[in-house]
């Protein structure tokens, strides 16, 4: 079969690779047919993240079910599903507790699509993907919902909907501030706020592309540079992945609000207001998203039709394009082909 391999930051090729096979009784194979870009697959292709090729690419993406090993019963070949790019069992006391990050059953850090960080489970841009646990992992796809809508379900739009719902849970009608800068995380959770009723949400950020976006998605547009205080807001999220972006989101924290970062710092240290936050009594989240646990929450928001991720993907592109289209990145590229494409 054909699997996209990342090479070295803006190179990508198509490579032949031994087809994966069932290896277990619950493990599914599924073919993808819309992939779409994490904001950290940007940064990889782009030389911005700490990631050596070679590796198997890709890790957001809707697939159809292949074939099922023997202790599969819920699923059956030919049907859609969504995959999560974390591999979790469902099983174990992580698990049920919704750390399906951190699962036991498998090393840590388990996942899809980024090389030696996730382990050898190949990536999306591929004829054929092994999933494990495929019972627990693979969620369908209602028939009225298109791939290409809910392409980032596995990753980034979860990770957009855990910096809001839960605290808007808590304080409905509350004010959000979203601090940009990353990509598409930072406008999903834009848009997941609208969608559950925020009071306001402001964004943050310097890029004009984003900032209308934001706008036309229900945002405030608040043009960077960040500034050291936006206000007040009893919610706030840190997209930036920026030390003065967090910074921003931190001190902009009402006292006992609650801000989340999803930036990823990779740098030993990195500046944090804590004294400004110990006198205000911030809640402060920062961590990897615990996608399967928030699937199908997001999803029943997509199927009431409240939530559009599709306004945030910028292109619908073939799948053959991807080599030359990802070393160029835009915002949310989604890459599409037939289920029957063959393997």
């Amino acid at each position: 079969m054909q699997q996209l391999m990342f090479l070295e930051a803006g190179k990508l090729e198509w490579r032949d690779v031994p087809s994966p096979q069932l290896a277990a009784a619950d493990d599914a194979l599924v073919r993808p047919t819309a992939v779409t870009t994490c904001d950290l697959d940007g940064a990889i292709v782009r030389g911005r993240a700490p990631f050596a090729g070679p590796f198997p690419f890709g890790h957001e993406f809707v697939a159809v079910v292949v074939e099922v090993g023997d202790a599969v019963t819920t699923l059956r070949a030919g049907q859609r599903v969504s995959v999560p790019f974390q591999i979790s069992c469902g099983a174990c006391a992580r698990c049920r507790r919704g750390l399906t990050n951190s699962c036991t059953a498998v090393p840590l850090r388990s996942m899809y699509g980024l090389g030696p960080l996730g382990g050898e489970w190949g990536g999306a841009f591929s004829d054929l993907v092994r999933v494990p646990f495929a019972p627990a992992m693979l969620i369908p796809l209602p028939a009225e919902i298109e791939p290409a809508a809910v392409a980032s379900l596995g990753d980034n739009l979860c990770d957009g909907w855990r910096t809001v719902a839960p605290w808007l849970a808590e304080r409905p009608d509350a004010e959000v501030l979203v601090v940009g800068g990353t990509g598409s995380v930072p406008l999903y959770a834009v848009e997941i706020a609208v969608a559950l009723g925020a009071g306001r949400v402001d964004y943050v950020d310097h890029d004009p592309q984003r900032l209308a976006l934001a706008t036309a998605l229900g945002a405030n547009p608040i043009a960077g540079p960040y500034p050291r205080r936006a206000g007040e807001y009893p919610i706030t999220v840190d997209g930036s992945a920026d030390p003065a972006g967090l910074a921003c989101a931190l001190r902009s924290t009402e006292p006992g609000g609650v801000c989340t970062s999803i930036g990823i710092y990779y740098t030993e240290s990195t500046p944090v207001p804590l004294l400004e936050m110990f006198g205000r009594g911030v809640r402060f989240h920062t961590g990897r998203v615990n996608a399967r646990a928030h699937m199908p929450a997001v999803l029943d928001l997509v199927q009431s039709g409240r939530l559009h991720p599709e306004r945030i993907n910028s292109e619908l592109l073939p799948w053959d394009e991807a080599p030359r289209a990802l070393a160029e990145p835009s915002l949310k590229p989604v890459f599409l082909r037939g289920p029957a494409a063959s393997a």
